[in-house]
């Protein structure tokens, strides 16, 4: 099943908006060979998304943590998936968060 992986965090600053961009080119560069499409993103309301088009998001959301190991963002990251045919989310991480929305 197609889903979209959402990887969120807190946003307000050019800087933030700049570490968005930059872990989206990290991922683009470390996800290419996989078939697994980062899919653009969006900044606004206070937060900050990458979108990820897989039908493997827990796989994904795996292998990105690994790829992000030490970054400075991946402590306040917030992740979740819907199918494409849906709009409900299935928390990913942190573990014990309760909701998860895109503004």
């Amino acid at each position: 099943m197609l889903c979209s992986l959402v990887l969120q965090w807190s946003a307000v600053s050019a800087s933030d908006f700049e570490g968005m961009v930059d872990i989206e080119d990290i991922l683009e560069r470390a996800l290419d060979a996989t078939g697994t499409v980062v899919d653009g993103h969006d900044f606004g309301n206070g937060e900050m998304n990458i979108f990820i088009t897989t039908n493997k998001p827990s796989e994904d959301f795996a292998q990105i943590a690994g790829i992000l190991e030490g970054h400075p963002r991946l402590e306040t990251m917030r992740a979740a998936y819907r199918p494409l045919t849906s709009d409900n989310y299935t928390i990913l991480w942190p573990k014990g968060l309760a909701s998860f929305s895109v503004s």
